[in-house]
């Protein structure tokens, strides 16, 4: 068993089939799960876990090259949009822009956030 880092062994079988340029959601409870790209659901009850405890667990494991969200949550969730702020190449889209682009990603990882547009897409980059 490994002792440290992601331990669920689905998220970490996932993180590591990601190529350079494969989209990463990391989405609220309530945002729309398309069909196609693989689904790790973590969430347990309403706000456990958090988008911020998540989203801090992926950034340690993935390398993100840029990344998207939509332009509701500097407005509507602050908290949220503190926590995207230091992502590279952070671009703001409608949420309902960020619902169709979800589709093209590879993986969805959804947490049990409560709070709304606590939604990003992340670009995958490669560690050299």
């Amino acid at each position: 068993m490994k002792k440290s880092g992601i331990l669920n062994r689905h998220l970490a079988g996932a993180l590591a089939e990601l190529g350079h340029g494969d989209g990463v959601l990391v989405c609220d409870v309530g945002m729309p799960v398309p069909a196609g790209p693989r689904l790790v659901d973590l969430a347990f009850v309403a706000g456990v876990p958090s988008f911020a405890q998540v989203l801090e667990g992926l950034l340690a494991e993935l390398v993100v090259e840029g990344a998207t969200a939509a332009h509701e949550v500097r407005e509507a969730n602050p908290e949220a949009a503190r926590l995207l702020a230091p992502l590279p190449d952070l671009g703001f889209v409608p949420h309902e822009e960020l619902k169709r682009l979800s589709a093209g990603a590879r993986l969805i990882v959804r947490t049990g956030e409560a709070r709304p547009y606590a939604n990003v897409l992340l670009r995958c980059g490669v560690f050299f």
